[in-house]
Order: C-alpha cells, then structure tokens, then sequence
C-alpha cells in the first residue's frame, strides 16, 4: 500500500469516527455500509474497508458476518487496547489480576459513596448476568466489574477498567477457566453490589479485594501450558 493510500485510509477512518459522534450513534447500533460510505466521502469501497479494519483494531466498530458494521465499545473510549500482544502466560495472567488489585477495591468505595441510582441499577443488572446472561440482547451484556468501575461516576476509572480487561482479553479468558465457579462468583458479585448500594465503602472495598484475591489464589494454584506454574 502507498503512503497516499495510507494516509487517505487514516484520513477516512476520522471521518467515519466523526459520523458516529455527530449522529450520536452508541456501541450496537450499525453503521452505514462500506458502498454508502463510499458514495458519501467519494472514494472507493476498497478504501472504505481498510479505514473500518483500522477502527476494528481498536474497537470503534465491530464486523458482524452476514450482518454488518456496527459502532463497538472502543467508540467512546480514551485508553486504548493493543490487538498485537504476545500468548497468555501465568505470569501476564498475574499481572492482569494484580493491577487490577490495586486499582478496583478503591473505585468499589468510591462507588459505594457516589451511590448514583442509574448506576447501582445497572451494576445490579451486571451481577445477575454473571449467572443468568440475557439470551436474546445483540449487544453484549455490560462486565461487572466495568459497572462496577462506572457507579463510581468517574468515566476515566470506567475507562480504565476496561482497558484493562480488553487490553488483557487473553488473560480475561485465563481468569474464567480457572476461576470457574459460577455460582461464588456470582455470590461474590452480589455481596459487592449490595454493599455499593448500602453506600459501605468499607465493605466495597474489602469484598473487592477479596474476591480479586481469591482469583489471584486460583491463577497460582492452576496449571498452565507446557508445565508452567
């Protein structure tokens, strides 16, 4: 690909970025087809499609085969993934669940003293769905502990949490196979949302850490492959 390529690709993808924050349009919602954006900027389809792979790379919009383009997560956001980082290891594994350590026991006080209605509201919605995912919702059900990382009313944590999860995505995956327990997951979830919603920061912070504790336990105590452990 030339430089000109590059750069009119590049230039494109701001273009399109800018049509899904003038048009208001949220993760889920579709984006108009790789021929009409075509059209609309006058350039051809080829183009149009090395644009959109660059914001897929990021998570602005997400391909759905045999359905289309949709606006992704990564549209709003400021903190972004690397979608070129190296296999899962235990120690990358470690290094996910001990960030977060230090990071998300305080966004659970600071939720708990924030306490926003909406925002309880829906980190209650994200315990129940750890257990029970909602089956028929095209748009992935928000993670808890991101919930969690928005009640606190602070966009930047929210963000950042979710870096974190989505720069780590292999070792997210890591995470649930081998903190497998749905059931205490879900119950320890629970106790977390109750005391946010109590307003106990105290209890907020300490479940957090607990249960992010727990898991750095279980990741310790599992085999990985090729004998690591």
């Amino acid at each position: 690909m030339s430089r000109s390529e590059v750069s009119l690709s590049e230039h494109l993808a701001d273009s399109i970025v800018e049509i899904i924050r003038t048009e208001r349009l949220v993760p889920g919602d579709v984006l108009a087809s790789s021929r009409d954006l075509a059209r609309r900027f006058d350039v051809t389809t080829p183009t149009v499609r090395e644009a959109l792979r660059r914001l897929e790379a990021t998570g602005v919009v997400e391909f759905r085969h045999g359905s289309g383009t949709y606006v992704g997560p990564g549209s709003e956001r400021r903190l972004l993934a690397n979608p070129h980082l190296p296999r899962s290891s235990r120690e990358s594994v470690l290094e996910l669940v001990e960030a977060r350590l230090v990071l998300e026991p305080a966004v659970a006080a600071a939720a708990a003293r924030v306490r926003e209605a909406r925002a309880v509201g829906r980190l209650e919605e994200a315990a129940v769905n750890a257990l029970h995912p909602p089956e028929d919702s095209p748009v992935t059900s928000t993670h808890f502990h991101v919930a969690l990382a928005a009640a606190s009313g602070n966009a930047l944590l929210r963000e950042a949490v979710e870096a974190l999860l989505q720069v780590r995505a292999m070792e997210q995956v890591e995470i649930r196979h081998r903190y497998n327990d749905r059931a205490r997951d879900h119950a320890e979830h629970v106790e977390i949302f109750e005391a946010v919603r109590d307003g106990d920061a105290d209890a907020a912070e300490r479940l957090t850490r607990d249960h992010l504790g727990s898991i750095r336990a279980a990741v310790l105590a599992a085999d990985f492959p090729g004998g690591e452990r």
